[in-house]
């Protein structure tokens, strides 16, 4: 049991590890210490930075996909198609986080190129951004569904989580995403809003770690 408990606590640091991973990610193409325009930035970000934000995106969603074992044991004591279907939804959910990501590089790309040649940048980056749009798209409903699963057999106590752990699943903070950057001061714009979605896996994760930290699956 000691080395369950062990390697429970290893896979729910693992998702925290991806958090922080994509977030440095989402930071080297976005961050500058000036400008606040996002697509202004990235057209001035290094070829190092977008190549290396490409590879984080490589290494946290091998991270994440490590983490979820932690969230499979939390849903044990679930019926097995429940469990089976948390597992299928927050895998989809979590390679698309590494996907959606790789496409930025794309926008990335384009937004540079067209600083170099003289482009309007609005037009250059027009197709990849809707092509990062549409694939989100397909992600939300199976968030829906991952959501009502995961409220609900944590509020009937069918899982090994503490019912506290609702306010720290990602879809409360994603409910306030528009809020809270519309409020935060504009020097922090590019790090909370930047990397919100990331932010609120290394929130849940470390949440989940906590609850989890000496229960036995």
């Amino acid at each position: 049991m000691g080395g369950n408990l062990f390697w429970n606590k290893m896979m729910g640091l693992s998702g925290i590890l991806g958090g922080f991973i994509l977030f440095i990610g989402d930071m080297l193409l976005y961050y500058g210490p000036i400008n606040t325009n996002f697509y202004l930035n990235m057209a001035s970000a290094s070829d190092f930075r977008i190549i290396a934000s490409g590879v984080s995106a490589l290494f946290a969603t091998w991270f994440y996909l490590i983490g979820m074992g932690h969230i499979f044991n939390a849903f044990k004591p679930t019926r097995k198609a429940l469990r089976t279907l948390v597992l299928i939804c927050f895998g989809c959910i979590l390679v698309s986080y590494g996907i959606v990501h790789g496409a930025f590089i794309a926008i990335a790309t384009s937004a540079k190129l067209s600083t170099q040649f003289n482009l309007d940048i609005e037009a250059a980056i027009l197709l990849a951004r809707e092509t990062n749009q549409t694939m989100r798209m397909f992600v939300y409903p199976i968030f829906v569904l991952l959501s009502f699963i995961f409220i609900s057999q944590v509020w009937n106590k069918n899982t090994l989580y503490p019912r506290w752990i609702i306010l720290f699943y990602p879809l409360i903070p994603f409910l306030f995403q528009d809020i809270i950057c519309k409020h935060i001061p504009e020097s922090l714009t590019i790090i909370v809003c930047g990397g919100y979605l990331n932010i609120i896996l290394i929130i849940f994760f470390t949440a989940s770690s906590i609850a989890l930290w000496n229960k036995k699956s």
